[in-house]
């Protein structure tokens, strides 16, 4: 089995540069079920515009899921303030530290509105020290917006009013000692491995197990996948990002099999079987705990789905932030995922097997 490094690199790039923060996801809807269509992969939409593949096998009871989750995270317009500038809320979670700064496209308003965010006080000419000692946080930033904008008139006439959705531009380097810049890489690496995954595999796999690859649209807000697997899925996992951090076992090197979350303890037939398909096929792996972290498997368990979950990650620095990794953990997370769709039976035979 061959992987298309040129096709993951090329896949990343295109999936970071379609904006899509929570409640702005269906440009990137369309360009996931058009590479689909170019795979030869058959699939379908829920209601809430979740898609859902099927990689057809022999074993369809208690069969396979994968899920990557196409939202990223945004801001969205609180408030209009006097002066045209707007207060913003967080789409998803993550700290105005990182918000600080960044150019941004305001999207669904007439034709998208270009700005900057910025600090309450942002020039040192005029403000001294307050600059570095304001605190940090949303209600301490504003969006400046490109244009004359200087009552909520002027920004009401650009079509853009409370409620409108913010995209930060993702900023995105590919260097070419593999390591890859950019916002967003959660978990838009995550998709480009799943879909690279599948590329491996060839037009219509002969896998022994029937396996249902998931882009789901709200993970960031935690509902993801809950209602994603139907009731034959007996396996359900998460490729999500993996944060790299002192205190952390998770490597841009390897791919990280995700022992524990806030969420709990990761299914450990599932897990055990993850590893053995590292160590087979001489995959470099690591596992972790992650202690502020949950995935779509969450999801799809407090929404009552009877399955094993388990969750690989890509090991990311400066995860929600400014955030990176490099080409070997996309490569060894992309091979793990076509080794766990061709693997034979399940972690549930296994485990009565064990047992």
């Amino acid at each position: 089995m061959v992987l298309d490094e040129d096709y993951l690199h090329k896949t990343l790039a295109e999936l970071l540069a379609i904006p899509s923060p929570l409640g702005y996801t269906d440009e990137i809807v369309a360009y996931v079920t058009a590479k689909l269509q170019d795979l030869g992969v058959e699939y379908y939409a829920k209601r809430r515009g979740t898609i859902v593949a099927t990689l057809k096998g022999d074993q369809r009871d208690a069969d396979r899921a994968i899920s990557a989750h196409l939202d990223t995270l945004g801001a969205m317009v609180q408030a209009i303030e006097p002066d045209g500038r707007l207060k913003l809320v967080p789409l998803g979670t993550w700290s105005a530290r990182f918000a600080e700064g960044g150019r941004v496209s305001v999207l669904d308003c007439f034709t998208p509105v270009r700005g900057t965010v910025l600090p309450i006080k942002s020039s040192g000419h005029v403000y001294g020290d307050d600059v570095d000692t304001l605190p940090v946080g949303w209600d301490y930033v504003q969006l400046r917006l490109d244009q004359i904008c200087k009552n909520p008139d002027d920004v009401i006439a650009l079509g853009i009013d409370v409620g409108s959705i913010v995209a930060f531009d993702p900023n995105t380097e590919f260097l070419p000692n593999g390591y890859i810049s950019s916002r967003y890489l959660d978990d838009k690496a995550g998709v480009a491995c799943l879909l690279t995954a599948i590329k491996a595999l060839g037009e219509s796999p002969n896998l022994a197990v029937e396996c249902h690859p998931i882009f789901s649209l709200s993970e960031e807000t935690g509902c993801g996948c809950g209602h994603a697997p139907d009731e034959q899925v007996g396996e359900l996992l998460s490729v999500d990002i993996g944060p790299v951090a002192p205190g952390q076992n998770s490597s841009e090197h390897r791919v990280n099999i995700g022992i524990k979350d806030t969420s709990g303890v990761y299914h450990p037939s599932l897990s055990k079987k993850l590893t053995r398909l590292c160590e087979q096929h001489k995959i470099p792996f690591r596992k972790d705990v992650y202690k502020f972290y949950r995935s779509d498997t969450h999801s799809a368990i407090i929404a009552g789905n009877d399955l094993q979950h388990g969750l690989i990650t890509f090991g990311t620095e400066s995860t929600h932030g400014y955030e990176r990794t490099h080409m070997d953990s996309l490569l060894s997370v992309t091979r793990l995922l076509a080794a766990y769709m061709s693997s034979e039976g399940s972690s549930i035979d296994e485990a009565d097997n064990d047992s």
